[in-house]
């Protein structure tokens, strides 16, 4: 499998979906997907287009999906991790920031990812990485943020009474946060440049946060928990895994990490 697959079905993604991307979407659950949020009717139409085009590929592939959950194409081969709609509240309600990301990895862990790719489907703007290769915006070469300011924070809070007091004394310090509900996006931002770190203190699940980790770290960022240790081990699979703390560069990251523990 190469990059220029996975862009094939981020042009798919974008006429199909993005085609009618500044209408909410239907509301109504459609049951329970596997990594056990709801699934909305976005959701299984963004994974139906992924899935077919990959079985198309004759590929062996292993699948690991937030719908679907795991499934052998072809025979087992490759790990390929799919969040068919990362923000798929915020394309349910209206709010124009979700995108799609798959990333690919040779091995069963995180470290073993070696292509992603994630589709902002508002603007059809492409982000993807391959390792030791670099990461590419629209087909240009793009770097993290390359100074220690906190110039911009952003943020996932699945449960914001919990999540928002770990995390205060680090948004304090930033010139100004977000949080967009989207990890992917908000980690493919952060590999342009736009954002300094992005910090998640709840628990994610791989998929999550796959296609953004080659991104970060082609990039020239730093990604591991909220505690610094590497995440490089970690199952690429459905379960829960880790708080995420990622940044433009060392200084940034040691900073936050200082933050988050005092």
């Amino acid at each position: 499998m190469k990059i220029e697959n996975l862009r094939k079905i981020g042009r798919e993604l974008y006429f199909e979906i993005g085609e009618i991307r500044l209408r909410p979407y239907a509301e109504e659950s459609i049951g329970k997907g596997a990594g056990g949020d709801r699934t909305f009717p976005i959701d299984k139409k963004a994974e139906d287009i992924i899935i077919g085009a990959l079985e198309a590929l004759g590929e062996p592939l292993s699948i690991v999906s937030e719908e679907l959950g795991t499934r052998e194409i072809n025979g087992s081969g490759r790990r390929v991790l799919i969040d068919p709609i990362d923000g798929s509240k915020n394309a349910i309600s209206g709010v124009p920031f979700y995108c799609s990301s798959i990333a690919v990895a040779d091995g069963d862990t995180i470290g073993s990812i070696s292509l992603s790719y994630v589709i902002n489907l508002l603007t059809g703007d492409e982000f993807w990485a391959e390792k030791r290769k670099g990461a590419f915006f629209n087909g240009e070469r793009i770097n993290t943020q390359g100074d220690d300011v906190f110039n911009l924070v952003a943020y996932e809070a699945q449960n914001p009474g919990g999540d928002i007091p770990k995390i205060m004394r680090l948004l304090g310090e930033a010139r100004r946060t977000r949080c967009l509900g989207a990890t992917a996006l908000d980690l493919a931002y952060l590999a342009y440049g736009s954002v300094s770190v992005f910090v998640s203190p709840a628990p994610s699940r791989s998929f999550d946060f796959a296609g953004g980790w080659l991104l970060v770290k082609e990039a020239g960022g730093v990604f591991t928990d909220t505690a610094g240790n590497s995440i490089e081990n970690i199952e690429a699979g459905l379960d829960r895994s880790a708080p995420l703390l990622a940044s433009g560069n060392r200084a940034l990251h040691e900073r936050a990490l200082r933050l988050l523990h005092e």
